[in-house]
Order: structure tokens, then sequence, then C-alpha cells
């Protein structure tokens, strides 16, 4: 009850708390219908039905129990029931907010298929969806067509360390829950992805993971309509002022320049260039890397600057990921960022980009 009390103070009209229409949704609403409202996600007693009731019903029905109470029961009950009533009271104040997010547990896609409402949305430990993700990917993404769902990291990564995004935007999962305090790849990807939003609101999901036919499966991508791979080809020319990795006085980094495809299965790919002695003010390669990317609507592509090492693993200079659709044909500068995302000005890569049609 005191959640609730402060969620509605705190947020006022920005909460969701009623349906928009005031009917029982048959499909979610558009993130645009939705626009400016702040969702509550946890479990609710009944379902919207039970929401929409007038609350007369509620009192009528109190009020009868009492009756009863008091007629027939023994004073300890009495007081049992009274109990257990004032718990569910209390409870619905916060069951009452939730509207298109009910928490429930997942049974199977068949059931959720035949009896899951579009309002109801289960959580998948990591393992739990990879698992879903290589055994039924098609299933996992027509699921991901008629509800939400959420992916959250393993309770096992005492160290706050993170798993792939990537496999669980395969299959359209909406929610993918990170450690954000951790910084690495997958917080580059996360960032990479929504990048190309300005980093505010959501990014639309491929139209062929929006069909609620879809046959589409991150395991076998060339079974889904209108599939074309392309072919990616990135001239890595020189970079330009990278950063010392190590301060001492006379430091001077051998970089080498590594991109990165992340995707479906089979866009999973990396090549780098070799590495330039003792120059990270303006090393030249002029070397080229070639990729297939087989679905490029959900490839991002990573460009990583490595100061290569010879007897111990090599220090991370900087990076920036982007995915693959926003990616412009032509020569191109890409700037760095840091490990944790900041931009380290003027370090950059300058590289020329070809994509042409595969088949």
């Amino acid at each position: 009850m005191i959640m609730a009390k402060h969620l509605r103070q705190i947020l006022g009209e920005m909460l969701l708390t009623a349906p928009l229409d005031m009917h029982i949704p048959q499909l979610l609403p558009s993130p645009q219908e939705l626009r400016g409202k702040i969702l509550l996600k946890a479990k609710k007693i009944g379902g919207l039905e039970t929401c929409l009731d007038e609350t007369l019903t509620d009192e009528v029905s109190d009020e009868d129990e009492m009756t009863n109470e008091d007629m027939d029961s023994p004073c300890t009950e009495d007081q049992a029931a009274q109990t257990t009533n004032k718990k569910s009271k209390l409870s619905r104040e916060l069951s009452d907010l939730v509207v298109y997010c009910k928490s429930v547990h997942f049974q199977s896609f068949e059931h959720a298929r035949s009896q899951a409402k579009c309002y109801e949305m289960s959580s998948f430990s990591e393992s739990k969806a990879k698992k879903l993700a290589k055994e039924a990917g098609t299933e996992f993404v027509q699921y991901n067509t008629r509800q939400l769902c959420r992916t959250y990291p393993s309770g096992l990564r005492t160290d706050s360390s993170n798993y792939n995004p990537q496999d669980m935007w395969n299959v359209g999962c909406q929610i993918v829950a990170l450690n954000f305090q951790t910084a690495g790849l997958e917080m580059d990807l996360n960032d990479g992805l929504f990048r190309q939003n300005g980093c505010s609101g959501y990014v639309l999901k491929p139209d062929f993971m929006r069909d609620g036919s879809s046959q589409f499966s991150p395991e076998r991508p060339e079974d889904r309509p209108g599939y074309k791979p392309l072919r990616l080809s990135i001239q890595v020319i020189s970079a330009q002022q990278l950063p010392k990795v190590n301060q001492k006085e006379g430091s001077i980094v051998d970089p080498l320049v590594r991109v990165e495809i992340y995707g479906v299965p089979q866009d999973q790919a990396k090549e780098e260039t070799s590495h330039i002695n003792n120059n990270g003010f303006n090393p030249v390669w002029n070397e080229t890397l070639n990729f297939i990317i087989y679905t490029p609507e959900l490839a991002l592509v990573r460009f990583v600057v490595e100061d290569y090492d010879k007897a111990s693993r090599n220090d991370f200079i900087g990076q920036f990921t982007l995915p693959f659709t926003c990616i412009q044909p032509g020569y191109r500068h890409i700037h760095l960022l840091s490990r944790d995302g900041t931009a380290i000005p003027p370090s950059s890569v300058f590289v020329n980009i070809s994509i042409s049609d595969l088949l």
C-alpha cells in the first residue's frame, strides 16, 4: 500500500493505471499510444477484467463475508479471516496499478499461444532464454510478437558480469536486462543498438519479427521471406592520435584494428589487421576485411583498436559499435569510445566501407 501510494504521488499522471480505452485489450497498444506513460510490471490479483469492475462489487463482497463470519465463525477464525482480508486489500493497492505488464510464470509456448492474455508477460533467466532460442527459435519469435518478455542475468554472476544481449534480440525479446555498472563488450552492444535512436526510447524490431505468422529462426535465417545476405568490405586505412595505454614516459602503442560482427549465429565473425610498431599518432594499414552478413537487420558491427602485445593479452585502446543498418558506404571516420563508453577525442579510425549484394 505504501509503495502504491508513493508511485501514484511521485509519478502522477505519467503512471498508467487503467487500459487506454477502458476496454479489455486483445492486442497490446503501440509504443506511440503509450508515449510518455510509465508502465508497472508486477504480479497482479486476477486480470484486467477484475480491475475494470466497479469497486462496489468488492464492497458488497466484503460486507457479505463479515456477516457470515459474525454468524458462523468462532472468534479466532474471524480474526484470521480479517487478517487475510486485510492483506488482500493491501496487496490490491499495488496490484491495481499493473495494467499491460502482469507478471506470470512461463509454462510453454503452446500454453501461451492458447491461454495467455496479451497483457501477461514472463521473465526468463539467461540460460532458459538461450535454451529456448536454440531449441524453438521460431516459436520464441512468434511468442514475442504477441507478448512482452524480459530476460535477466544469471544469479550466479556475483561479479555483475553480463551475458551477450544479441542472443536475446535475435528472437525478439523486448526487455533485455543487463548489469549496467559493468563495462565491456555486452554494454558496448547495448549502447550500439540504441545509439541509432539517440539512446532515448525504443528500437523497432524488423518487420519479419513483428509478424505473428513469422517462420524466422536465428538458426536458419535463410528460411524467411525476403532473405537477402550482403557482402561487407571494410578497408582499414589509418588511425589518428590514439591514446597511450601505458602512461609511462616514452610509451608508444603498437595498434591493430579488429572488426567484429554480432547477429544470428551465422553472422558471428571477426577479422583484424596486422599491428603497426610504435605508432599511435598516424598508423597506416590499407588492409581490407571482408564479411558476409546473412541477417543485416539484426547485425551489429564493432570496431576495436588494441595495443598489440606478443607476450600477453592485447590492451584495449578504444571501440565503436553501431547497427549494420546504420552504416553508410564510403570514406568514414570512426570516432573511438573508451571502455566505459565516453568519447576520447580526437582518436579515430579512417575507413572506406563497401556494401554489395551477395546473390
